[in-house]
């Protein structure tokens, strides 16, 4: 196992494949189920134009949400180790499911993606939901932003304090106070739901497209066949490569074979992701709601 670069230039990652996981969908603003209306969602007009059946991309967002958008994205726009698939070019050359429906069928067991438990008529509708997707994307005008606050600020300070264990890591008083004058409705909803960054904007008089701080960076650790053992912060992961800078600000890639070398990542916004299959859509729009009372 050899480092291919150090204080160079990135190699360039191999494109990724569709991976399984699990996370909700928000009905109404933010992200959304299906091709249903909302901020970055696909709209009656965009369905129509992608000339993809409404029912079949309803429900492809249905099955999309429990299968694949842990990884990818409620939006399909990837995630830490998971690919694009909005910009995937298995994606947009795909036509009536021909290259998209045999890696969702079948899996890519040998990149880490299972076989799925699909049916071939869920398959068609993840393939129509993704079409919608990859259509809105190159079409803006078809996007339209709704109202998020459509929740109750009682039940999600409830759902805040007890079942959803948020005062466990944040502190209304402490990180998140005044958080509801610092952001609007939705970039708040965006960055509560995807705190490395989604499509929700910046800050009142911050800027878009900030980066995460660096104590929420997610950090790896790679320990090489002769012992050594390099540090620092994430840069890209996949099946066939790693990369990080460490403390000095040294760019390292290693390749990847299996489970060799040995990487260790530790996401310190894991607890966000590993909720991300718990909520349901009530309680998303409560909590926004709550949020943004912390004046």
């Amino acid at each position: 196992m050899r480092e291919l670069s150090r204080m160079g230039l990135p190699v360039v990652l191999l494109l990724g494949t569709l991976a399984t996981a699990q996370e909700p969908t928000v009905n109404g603003a933010g992200v959304t189920r299906g091709g249903g209306s909302g901020a970055g969602a696909a709209t009656a007009a965009a369905i129509a134009a992608s000339k993809e059946d409404p029912a079949a991309v309803d429900r492809g967002g249905k099955v999309f949400a429990t299968q694949c958008a842990g990884c990818h994205g409620v939006t399909a726009r990837g995630g830490p180790g998971a690919p694009d698939l909005v910009r995937s070019v298995l994606v947009l050359d795909d036509e009536k499911g021909i290259l998209i429906a045999p890696v969702i069928r079948d899996g890519r067991p040998d990149q880490g993606m299972p076989k799925m438990n699909l049916s071939e008529p869920q398959i068609a509708d993840i393939v129509a939901w993704l079409h919608v997707q990859t259509y809105a994307a190159g079409h803006r005008t078809t996007y339209e932003f709704l109202n998020v606050l459509t929740g109750d600020a009682k039940k999600g300070e409830a759902y805040f304090n007890s079942t959803g264990k948020c005062n466990s890591c944040h502190s209304v008083t402490g990180d998140l106070k005044g958080i509801g004058s610092r952001y609007d409705a939705f970039p708040l909803q965006s960055r509560w739901l995807q705190p490395r960054g989604g499509r929700g904007g910046a800050p009142r008089g911050g800027r878009a497209g900030a980066t995460p701080s660096t104590r929420s960076a997610i950090m790896v650790t790679v320990t090489l066949p002769s012992g050594q053992v390099v540090s620092g912060a994430l840069d890209r992961i996949d099946d066939f490569n790693v990369s990080l800078r460490d403390a000095a600000g040294d760019y390292h890639s290693f390749n990847r074979e299996g489970a060799t070398p040995k990487v260790e990542v530790k996401d310190p916004l894991q607890a966000h992701t590993d909720l991300l299959h718990k909520y349901t859509d009530a309680d998303i729009h409560n909590v926004t709601a709550y949020l943004v009372t912390l004046k």
